[in-house]
Order: structure tokens, then C-alpha cells, then sequence
């Protein structure tokens, strides 16, 4: 998994609230256990028309934001199954940062396996940034994980809580194999003195 660090890019405005992970990644992508590939399917049913041709107004197909990598989305986020190709096809598109008021809980969780910073904000801080992303091509964040700081174009900072556990995890791209291939000397050890004490076990 990639370490996060600091990212700066540009950021989609998403005022939407309960966008489900069905929003995310419709059910009919759900075949494939590979995470790339999803890239092209994410918000699908928002972003195509029946035969195929993008939807011109939504957002992610303007120009200035189809190389963004953060979203700025209403209260929700991530709702309903827990689907983890949710975070796969945010991934493959090149989200590395949703920022939100809550999120739903398995989605959240989710995010953090994946390399993706879901930041909570309050309501407040939501219209700002959300006016900031609204300035399309200029709408350029850097979010800081180190700091715990979103910076905006115009030199404003906002300053966000994340668990420390978590934020380890992110600064140092472990995802749950690699949390356990570090402690693959205490498992060895204690594997050896199973096999010593119990060895019909």
C-alpha cells in the first residue's frame, strides 16, 4: 500500500448527502476481485448516459476535475453495503482524500486498508472547502496528514482529528499484511514454542 503523506491536487465538490457505495460502484462490478480496473465504473450511473456517452454536467467529467484527487461530499459518505470495491475503484480513479461531515463506519474502515485518508469535518469547514473546490482547476487543497492540515488555494488552514493508530498506519502504507509481517518474529517465536510444548497440536 502507498504511504500518505501530504497530497496536493485538485478537489471535486460533491454536495451530496447518503452517497451510498452503490453510488460508489454499482452491483454489477462487484465480479472481480482485482482492485484496478474499477477506475472507469466509479460513480457510473452518475457519470453515464444509457448508451455509454459521459453525463457533460457531472462533475467529475468537466475538465478541470477529471484528474482530481480529493472529494469534498455531503454528510454519509459511503453508506449502505460494505462493498470494498467502494474504495477500489476511488482508488484506481486517483481519490487518494474524501473529506466529509461522517461516513458511514465500514466504509470508513475500509478506506484506511486501502490507502485512502477519509477526513471528518465539521459543517462549517465543509462549506468552505466546498466553496474553495468550487473554483474548478484552481481548486487546488493540500492535505497534510502529518500536521493533520487542509490548506486551501487562498493560504487558509484547517485542521483536522484522525486516531493515531490510523495515521500511523497511512504516513507508513501498512495494510493488514504487512501489520502482520511485522510482528513475524514474535508469531515465529511463539509458533516455536507451541511446536516445543504441544507438538502433537
Amino acid at each position: 500500500m502507498d504511504k500518505f503523506t501530504t497530497l496536493t491536487g485538485v478537489a471535486a465538490p460533491m454536495p451530496i448527502i447518503n452517497i451510498d457505495t452503490d453510488m460508489i460502484i454499482p452491483k454489477q462490478y462487484l465480479k472481480t476481485i482485482k482492485r484496478t480496473g474499477l477506475g472507469t465504473a466509479l460513480f457510473s450511473e452518475m457519470r453515464y448516459n444509457e448508451d455509454g456517452s459521459e453525463k457533460a454536467d457531472f462533475v467529475l467529467n468537466k475538465p478541470a476535475y477529471r484528474d482530481a484527487k480529493i472529494v469534498i461530499a455531503g454528510d454519509n459518505f459511503g453508506c449502505g453495503s460494505s462493498r470494498e470495491h467502494a474504495p477500489w475503484a476511488l482508488l484506481d480513479f486517483g481519490i487518494r482524500c474524501v473529506i466529509s461531515t461522517s461516513f458511514a463506519d465500514i466504509f470508513y474502515n475500509n478506506c484506511f486498508k486501502n490507502g485512502i485518508l477519509p477526513i471528518v469535518v465539521t459543517p462549517e469547514q465543509l462549506e468552505l472547502l466546498l466553496d474553495d473546490a468550487d473554483r474548478g482547476s484552481n481548486a487546488t487543497l493540500t492535505v497534510d496528514l502529518e500536521n493533520q492540515t487542509i490548506s486551501g488555494p487562498d493560504g487558509g488552514t484547517i485542521t483536522f482529528d484522525i486516531d493515531p493508530g490510523r495515521k500511523h498506519i497511512l504516513l507508513e502504507g501498512l495494510d493488514d499484511i504487512a501489520m502482520t509481517l511485522k510482528r513475524d518474529e514474535s508469531i515465529s517465536g511463539y509458533e516455536g514454542k507451541m511446536a516445543e510444548n504441544r507438538p502433537w497440536v
